[in-house]
């Protein structure tokens, strides 16, 4: 088995950008109790220090690659559901953040992690990223609203339904990417996002953000933990995983 990272998430403070990198990459970066804390405390460290621009990204191959399920069969319905909304008030509330976002994502960006994608200002592709939002396959329903905000209801149902993966070009179409670049180029966007985030004053920004910002939070809320709380959330999750782990054989 290979050694866990000893940090789930790895701050890289500079003047007034934190980048935050999902730092385990032997598990796809997926997000396990550990990350979720982890990234919502880094995220609070960066804004206390003044930070004007959050940039998140992911450790090796892939950006994050949903729920971590490593100890899924040590753990019943009831921690699995708290482990999905505790998830959902991570994603709210880097949504609702005074401050531009920026996530760099390449390879698999699946399940929560096209989610964590989904929530930021500015959503840069890596040629060869693939982003899927399989929760539907068994019965969860996880920012459904803000992902109908940036592409529409009919793309988000159709994503939604299908389950399989869109390609980087793909999701820059649909309106899920803002841009799609070489990994050599992601310095430059950063660059860009940073100037932008800084044009303004740290107030302006803010208040640009509360005045375009719809969400339904109460509403996304409410439809996960009706979907969280079906009776035998657990088999569901194995049986997906099974399905898939069979596909891939």
């Amino acid at each position: 088995m290979s050694e866990v990272s000893a940090a789930p998430v790895v701050a890289e403070p500079h003047e007034d950008t934190a980048t935050l990198w999902l730092s385990r990459p032997e598990r796809g970066n997926a997000l396990g109790p550990d990350m979720v804390e982890a990234l919502d405390a880094e995220i609070d460290r960066a804004l206390a220090e003044g930070a004007r621009l959050i940039v998140l990204r992911g450790r090796g191959r892939n950006f994050c690659t949903g729920l971590d399920l490593a100890d899924l069969d040590t753990i019943g319905d009831g921690d699995l559901a708290l482990r999905i909304l505790r998830i959902e008030m991570l994603l709210q509330k880097i949504h609702a953040l005074p401050v531009t976002t920026v996530a760099i994502a390449g390879g698999r960006v699946f399940g929560a992690g096209a989610d964590l994608f989904a929530v930021c200002d500015h959503r840069v592709a890596l040629r060869g990223s693939s982003f899927a939002f399989p929760g539907p396959a068994f019965g969860l329903v996880l920012g459904t609203g803000r992902l109908a905000g940036l592409v529409g209801d009919t793309a988000a149902r159709q994503l939604l339904l299908a389950g399989g993966a869109v390609e980087a070009q793909r999701a820059l179409d649909l309106g899920l990417a803002t841009a799609l670049i070489e990994e050599e180029a992601t310095e430059g966007a950063i660059g860009a996002a940073h100037a932008a985030a800084t044009r303004l004053d740290a107030a302006t920004v803010a208040a640009l953000h509360g005045r375009t910002r719809h969400a339904d939070d109460a509403g996304d809320l409410a439809a996960l933990a009706r979907s969280v709380a079906r009776p035998g959330l657990k088999a569901r999750v194995e049986s997906y995983r099974a399905r898939v782990t069979a596909a891939r054989r």
